[in-house]
């Protein structure tokens, strides 16, 4: 069996201005959960883990409805919460999918902590909008009563507040998870750790580590767990076919097989978003640098088929 670290989207749990409801999770789950399941038929050793934005941003509306009532949880938290909530979903879709093929597994969710630098240049600019959109009276108010970071999203006609977003540095679980692995039967298990790129905290020392209010890239996090797991492959699922140089223009061009010195040189044109695409390639690239056989980037459906060489962007040493 060969294994794959897969991270999965937002797109596998939230569509695109659907309603966000429980019930359309479970859809676009679902759907995620086919490729996955053909993916293993055909003998991947899966690693999962995942995004968490839509997620995150619910419970913090569910934070400021409640306050009232309720102290509100920090970022940290929230994560965690995350972590079980899309770790019950994935199972419950994926096991069921898996029956289907007849390569039964069952799926394993394991709450992960990620290390990160209280030097970190993120905690100076946050840059993560997160949660509802605001007016700019209340962005103003949130700005002096909480300290908040603001910004405008002018496409949309609003404020969200900004997080942070370190780069991950240390999976604290790794150790145990790895001996957990090696005593394993793969056949048996799918595991997934580090959803919504882990939940941030800071080693303090002597074994102490506290939460800290940031959101950790989840493609950073996949890249991480990769090398740990010492995977040959890391898929990123998204929701577009693949990776597009001059994407949305009259020019647009879909890469399949590229270099990983090709992609940096689109990277360093400024070819892909600091938002959007740009955190997959900078994750792919790393993932190379350090040893990785391919990386890919697809869309959910079509994983099996960029796994054998015919979708996706398939990106090499060299």
């Amino acid at each position: 069996m060969e294994r794959i670290v897969v991270a999965l989207g937002g797109n596998a749990l939230e569509r695109s201005g659907g309603d966000g409801s429980w019930a359309q999770a479970v859809v676009q789950m679902r759907e995620a959960a086919r490729g996955l399941a053909s993916a293993v038929r055909e003998g991947a050793e899966l690693i999962l883990t995942h995004g968490n934005g839509p997620q995150v941003g619910v419970l913090l509306r569910q934070n400021e409805l409640a306050e009232r009532e309720v102290p509100p949880r920090p970022v940290d938290v929230l994560v965690a919460e995350s972590q079980g909530q899309i770790g019950y979903l994935i199972g419950q879709e994926l096991e069921a999918a898996l029956a289907r093929e007849r390569s039964p597994r069952t799926v394993l969710n394991f709450p992960s902590r990620m290390v990160v630098d209280a030097k970190d240049p993120a905690f100076q600019s946050p840059s993560k909008p997160v949660g509802r959109f605001y007016s700019e009276a209340e962005a103003n108010l949130l700005r002096k009563s909480r300290g908040w970071a603001m910004s405008r999203d002018a496409a949309r006609g609003g404020w969200r507040r900004l997080l942070p977003s370190p780069r991950p540095l240390r999976w604290l679980e790794a150790e145990a998870f790895l001996d957990w692995m090696a005593r394993r039967k793969p056949a048996s298990t799918v595991p997934i750790v580090a959803g919504g790129g882990g939940i941030p905290v800071l080693d303090r020392g002597q074994g102490r580590c506290e939460g800290v209010e940031a959101v950790i890239d989840k493609d950073y996090a996949a890249a991480l767990v990769a090398r740990t797991v010492a995977a040959p492959r890391l898929a990123i699922l998204t929701d577009v076919p693949g990776v597009a140089v001059g994407f949305h223009r009259t020019w647009e061009r879909w890469l399949g097989s590229v270099s990983a010195s090709e992609l940096r040189e689109f990277h360093s044109r400024g070819e892909f978003s600091v938002g959007s695409m740009g955190p997959k390639v900078e994750a792919a690239l790393e993932f190379l640098n350090a040893g990785g056989r391919e990386a890919l980037i697809c869309d959910t459906t079509s994983l099996p088929r960029a796994l054998r060489g015919q979708a996706g962007t398939r990106v090499r040493p060299g």
